[in-house]
């Protein structure tokens, strides 16, 4: 390729934070909604499993999926929902569940249930629902949830996207006001979402304001493509000089683009295109690769960065220097425990790394070898070891690569376009 030939251009699936949001609120919405580029990957399916067993009807026509909103009024099902590997299936619908008059026991697949569940539960009780979970505080949980619930104070401890959102969801249901104040500064999606929902959602400059129980309107909504999907292509092009990337109808949500940033400061060179703005803006960004040097991730900015650690520590094998992520505690109760994850699958390949109980150091540029790689069953960690073979050119053998089809199916086919 010249430098006059344009940057292969490549989509990537639906972005899951939106898709699993969107689909919730357009179950709890009034009339039929209809959401464009839903992703395929298998969290989202198991956002729709579990609202199917909740009765609401979910049909596709094309690439647009229909959601018959029930306002709310759902059924009691009779066993367990299945959440699959998802957390955010998990966390976000125990918040919706939380005030709704039904009992509902939500599960998971092996992985899931390692994943600690009173950051949710523990908030979720003061709205007076029941909520029971293992003695390790995990999965299965059982919601028997309050329908005469109060809107109240209420506290985010931990930096979650999800711990909000899932107070966000239960006071939908509430009757009051309710005043959502702590780690705000995460993902905004949910707040973003429900003004296209015809629910303000709005910070006062202390507090997310929520005022229930709130009417929700079925609308049209176009998820935009995954950032975090993005980055592992992105990340492929970045680390090879010369290497190009374009990213169309990509998310540009401020909360989502920090990756971005990161690659500038290894010294990528990013250029990012606005087409559609709107709550949820989409564009083109494309990525040219170069020499690179080490960077340090700090704690502050680990919330905008945590789907996105692994290939960032991959990057940090490609560049001059030592790379090093601190505050990232909460890598170790992802789908894998991604530090030691990461770390194993990193020295199976050459790459020099060593571990804290918060993060990890990377010393690049690696001595590559070929290897076998144990993803955990984690989509991340094997994205981001397939992005690290294919761009350092030694031969990675996955032990589990259906794992990405989880947040990407037809990854490796993607990554093919990056030239």
């Amino acid at each position: 390729m010249t430098p006059s030939e344009p940057a292969p251009a490549v989509r990537v699936p639906g972005d899951k934070s939106i898709a699993h949001r969107s689909l919730m609120l357009a179950a709890l919405a009034h009339g039929r909604s209809r959401i464009h580029n839903l992703p395929r990957g298998l969290d989202v399916l198991s956002t729709q499993r579990v609202l199917r067993g909740l009765g609401v009807a979910i049909t596709t026509e094309g690439d647009v999926t229909l959601v018959d909103g029930r306002g709310g009024d759902f059924v009691e099902p009779r066993e367990p929902l299945d959440c699959g590997n998802s957390g955010t299936t998990i966390r976000l619908m125990s918040g919706l569940l939380a005030t709704r008059p039904i009992t509902v026991t939500l599960d998971g697949d092996a992985s899931l249930r390692r994943r600690p569940m009173r950051r949710v539960a523990d908030p979720l009780a003061a709205f007076g629902a029941r909520l029971t979970l293992t003695d390790a505080g995990t999965a299965p949980i059982t919601i028997a949830g309050n329908g005469e619930a109060r809107g109240m104070p209420l506290f985010v401890a931990v930096p979650s996207a999800q711990v909000k959102s899932a107070l966000i969801l239960a006071a939908l249901g509430a009757h009051g006001h309710s005043r959502v104040t702590g780690e705000l500064t995460t993902r905004d999606h949910t707040e973003r979402l429900l003004r296209a929902f015809g629910v303000v959602c709005a910070f006062d400059g202390e507090a997310l304001v929520v005022d229930g129980p709130a009417r929700l309107l079925a609308t049209e909504v176009t998820v935009p493509g995954d950032m975090s999907s993005a980055a592992f292509l992105l990340a492929a092009a970045a680390v090879v000089p010369g290497a190009r990337v374009a990213i169309d109808e990509v998310g540009l949500n401020p909360t989502r683009i920090a990756f971005l940033d990161v690659l500038r400061r290894f010294g990528a060179q990013v250029e990012v295109v606005e087409t559609n703005p709107g709550a949820e803006p989409r564009g083109r960004v494309t990525v040219r690769g170069g020499p690179l040097r080490a960077i340090a991730i700090e704690p502050w900015e680990v919330p905008g960065l945590i789907d996105e650690l692994p290939i960032i520590g991959v990057i940090g094998a490609f560049a001059d220097g030592t790379t090093t992520v601190r505050g990232a505690s909460e890598l170790r109760f992802k789908e894998s425990d991604r530090i030691e994850s990461f770390a194993a699958a990193a020295r199976a390949l050459g790459i020099e790394v060593t571990t804290a109980p918060d993060g990890f150091a990377v010393r690049g540029p690696a001595r590559w070898r070929s290897g076998a790689v144990v993803t955990a069953g984690d989509h991340r960690i094997a994205m981001a070891f397939l992005v690290a073979g294919r761009a350092a050119g030694v031969a990675v053998a996955l032990d589990d690569p259906d794992c990405m089809a989880v947040s990407f199916p037809g990854f490796a086919g993607a990554l093919e376009a990056v030239a």
